[in-house]
């Protein structure tokens, strides 16, 4: 199985490094990594010294590096796009437009990239696929897709399926959207079981990004009382959308006990900034990201109690929402909302209470 790791931390090189030596460490024990790197500026170039473009290239023995590129990854299936819509539809409006004229829709490129890292996954050609996302918060977002659009089918799925419009655009719809996101769709699925097909898919991403053995993030942090503070809202919005955080990493500083506290259970461990080319001092300090680690379940059910408990470190208590919408149940804190699926013997019952407690929200049936 391919591991996904990424890193959630200040917007600065030193996580980069922190990726970059990840990579390292990892390809030299015999781990076949592909290094993803999503900023767009000269800093995975510079300190890999290489070039670094939209198509994997080797860095060195087991170590491969690709730069995703939003206008790449539009261009790349554009003229597929161009060739469907010419099949489906009678009066073509695309053949005079090409890849390189269109903009980024706002939210596109996460999913490109979610999309990329979704293909690559499953190639089966590397063994770890290290993500360096250019901010924790859009790492989040992109993350958090899988579940957002679910939500979104299973409420207005049907609703489209019925409409007129969804009647007169699924056989176009179909073909694009397979063409973008290169999945196996026939017409027959989209017109008869949209939501069910659509649904399966999703669910595979949200089973991958609450599988630790597929997808792990680690913390990035320095002994500053913001920056604690900044990674620990992190932390809460990676719990919300399922994503697992195996530990933390402590840029610089010395492990306290007060911060040994802050972040219990997870481990903390103290590593150094590289020095010129020498990177070997941070590789040694890195922990064994292939270790199975014990962490806290983002969400656990407990029907003989009539009780979910949803872990949510970093906020507070005025910082989250809850409502009840029919068998789910929605938390919303930070710039994330959870949309929870109660099993049969809850569902149907309202919610009789909640209270926060040491990072968990416990809500009662």
């Amino acid at each position: 199985m391919t591991l996904i790791v990424t890193f959630l931390g200040k917007g600065d090189s030193h996580q980069t490094k922190v990726a970059i030596a990840t990579a390292q460490k990892l390809s030299r024990l015999g781990s076949r990594v592909l290094l993803v790197g999503q900023n767009p500026g000269p800093t995975l170039n510079t300190l890999l010294e290489t070039l670094v473009e939209s198509s994997p290239i080797e860095v060195s023995p087991n170590l491969m590096a690709v730069k995703l590129s939003s206008t790449f990854l539009l261009e790349k299936g554009w003229e597929q796009v161009k060739d469907l819509e010419s099949q489906y539809l009678r009066s073509p409006t695309l053949k005079n437009v090409y890849g390189q004229e269109l903009g980024i829709l706002p939210g596109m490129d996460r999913a490109l990239s979610l999309n990329a890292l979704r293909e690559y996954y499953q190639s089966g050609k590397y063994d770890v696929i290290i993500y360096d996302g250019d901010s924790p918060m859009s790492t989040l977002r992109m993350f958090g897709i899988p579940e957002i659009l679910s939500w979104y089918l299973r409420r207005f799925g049907q609703v489209l399926k019925e409409s007129d419009v969804g009647k007169a655009l699924s056989p176009f719809i179909q073909p694009i959207t397979s063409a973008i996101l290169n999945v196996s769709w026939t017409a027959d699925d989209l017109t008869q079981e949209p939501t069910n097909r659509a649904n399966d898919i999703l669910g595979q991403g949200q089973t991958a990004l609450a599988d630790p053995n597929a997808v792990a993030a680690y913390l990035v942090t320095t002994d500053d009382e913001l920056a604690i503070a900044e990674t620990k809202y992190y932390w809460g919005c990676a719990q919300q959308i399922g994503l697992t955080v195996k530990g933390v990493l402590l840029n610089q500083g010395q492990v306290s006990d007060a911060l040994i506290e802050t972040f219990t259970p997870l481990s903390v461990t103290a590593i150094p900034q590289p020095r010129g080319t020498d990177w070997q001092p941070l590789e040694n300090a890195l922990p064994d990201f292939l270790a199975e680690s014990i962490v806290p379940q983002p969400i656990t059910v407990d029907v003989g109690a009539k009780e979910v408990r949803v872990f949510l470190p970093g906020f507070e208590k005025k910082q989250v929402k809850l409502t009840q919408y029919g068998p789910e149940i929605t938390i919303e804190a930070g710039d994330q909302r959870r949309n929870i699926d109660l099993p049969a013997p809850l569902r149907g019952q309202p919610v009789k209470g909640a209270k926060f407690q040491n990072h968990y929200l416990i809500i009662s049936f």
